[in-house]
Formats: structure tokens, C-alpha cells, sequence
């Protein structure tokens, strides 16, 4: 069980590095935009159940207009991700 303290502890930790990393994002002058999380096309992950990297890879370019790099990436991604 965590104690009141031990949250507030936690809480406090938290506030510090969300500052931090503000700071950081400031400092190099970037933004933070979060991705949206697409889901898995499940004619992606039908191909790589089958062990089809290649197909699952074509896939993926279709769907997503992608070069051949950034498809073999995010299918990888897909792969483990998804322990396939």
C-alpha cells in the first residue's frame, strides 16, 4: 500500500521532470506534439502470423504512402510489439 507521503513523494518527482523536460523542449526550441496511435491493420498482421515480412511490409506501404525504410520500420515495430 503506498502511503500518503510516499504519493505525494511520487507527485512531487513527477512535477520536477514534466519541468524539466519543458525546459528542455524550450531550450532546443522544439514542440511536443504527440502521436495519435493508429491502429494495427489487420491485413498486416494476418501476413506476419504467416511469417509474410515482405507482404506485411508491402502492406504497410500501400496503406501509408511510406518509403520502403519507414514501412520495414514500423512493421518491425508492429512485429515485436505485437511478439510475432
Amino acid at each position: 500500500m503506498v502511503t500518503d507521503e510516499a504519493f505525494h513523494d511520487l507527485r512531487n518527482r513527477i512535477i520536477r521532470l514534466e519541468g524539466k523536460v519543458d525546459f528542455l523542449y524550450q531550450h532546443l526550441g522544439l514542440t511536443f506534439e504527440p502521436q495519435t496511435q493508429l491502429t494495427d491493420d489487420p491485413r498486416i498482421i494476418e501476413q506476419l502470423k504467416k511469417g509474410n515480412l515482405i507482404e506485411a511490409i508491402k502492406i504497410h506501404r500501400q496503406l501509408n504512402d511510406s518509403s520502403m525504410v519507414e514501412a520495414k520500420q514500423a512493421v518491425e515495430e508492429m512485429q515485436g510489439r505485437l511478439g510475432l
